[in-house]
């Protein structure tokens, strides 16, 4: 439980992006004091794609834990995946015609408010995924471009030659802007991407792609799959019964709990931590700042963190994932600090 008093000597290691919304930005450091209190137990309302994945659930793990710190009030809801645009701008209605005091907008797509006649009358966050939308001006989150280029460059110093890809949904969340990062590292490497599979960030989509692929006997196998979490969970059983274990190195964007695990036996080779718990932290202490008069803040948030088996016992890994008892939060009553799933 994160109380005042716990945050009273904490500073924040983040970067600010620049130009804003872009793919290729410069990055540069600040450290960031959060606040200790607010002048009133404001009201946010934080709308979500999904709470089916350890990312998510690390956003809402930050964002209930710096609400109840802060004396807040929040409501959680999810769109039930990406491509529930309609169910989204239902609920981003209901937040801007109720009683929240700001909106923190993790968009199921960047999109999602072109062509529509809604007057954004609070201040409205974009969280983690970037919203076309110049009204909004705030973005807590990473450079998920720069994701994959890192995980390109990784794949560029090995001896790997044949990449597949398990990727997310096209044209949602950071998918398109990954894929491009990673290519533009390999460009002029060795890595050949010999496949790019996409589907919604679900295990058993990501194993029925995975099995396709591996059944295609004319082809010979990669020797490096790149995904998300969800499809390197995926991969990892599917690898697993096919006694192809050490036949497949597994690279993945971004961190889960079961990714770090198979970090430290040196069954998964390299992946991003953009630290979730930080972000959803964040994205409380900056809606706070703006209705208290700040101005908007633009790209913001931690430096990912590049994670192997030989360097995970330097990195501090504290906010990066929801703790593992922890489940979803969807409200937390302002003054009370008392929480509802």
């Amino acid at each position: 439980m994160f109380t005042p008093a716990a945050l009273a000597n904490e500073t924040w290691e983040l970067e600010r992006r620049s130009p804003y919304n872009e793919a290729i930005q410069q990055a540069s450091p600040l450290t960031h004091t959060p606040l200790t209190k607010a002048n009133k137990p404001w009201k946010l309302c934080a709308l979500v794609p999904h709470l089916k994945d350890a990312y998510w659930i690390g956003i809402d793990y930050g964002l209930a834990k710096q609400s109840q710190a802060l004396g807040l009030g929040l409501e959680l809801h999810e769109a039930g995946g990406y491509g529930n645009n309609q169910t989204q701008l239902a609920q981003l209605k209901s937040c801007l015609d109720g009683d929240a005091d700001a909106i923190l907008l993790g968009a199921v797509s960047p999109h999602l408010l072109e062509g529509q006649a809604l007057e954004l009358t609070k201040p409205v966050l974009a969280l983690v995924n970037q919203l076309a939308d110049n009204r909004v001006r705030t973005h807590i989150g990473v450079n998920w471009y720069q994701m994959g280029y890192l995980t390109g460059e990784f794949l560029a110093s090995t001896p790997y030659k044949r990449l597949a890809m398990l990727a997310g949904p096209e044209g949602r969340g950071g998918t398109d802007l990954v894929e491009k990062g990673v290519r533009q590292a390999l460009q002029d490497s060795q890595v050949e991407i010999v496949a790019v599979m996409h589907a919604d960030n679900n295990r058993n989509l990501y194993r029925d792609q995975l099995n396709l692929l591996l059944n295609q006997s004319e082809q010979p196998l990669p020797q490096a799959l790149l995904g998300s979490a969800v499809a390197i969970e995926a991969a990892m059983g599917t690898l697993r019964q096919r006694n192809l274990t050490n036949k497949m190195a597994l690279v993945s964007s971004y961190l889960s709990p079961d990714v770090l695990r198979a970090l430290k036996r040196n069954k998964v080779a390299y992946a991003n931590d953009d630290r979730v718990v930080l972000q959803g932290r964040l994205a409380v202490d900056l809606a706070v700042r703006l209705l208290q008069g700040e101005k908007a803040f633009g790209d913001i948030g931690p430096a990912i963190l590049q994670l192997r088996p030989d360097n995970l016992k330097s990195m501090q890994l504290d906010d990066s994932l929801a703790p593992a008892d922890f489940y979803p939060i969807y409200r937390v009553e302002a003054k009370g600090s008392k929480l509802s799933r």
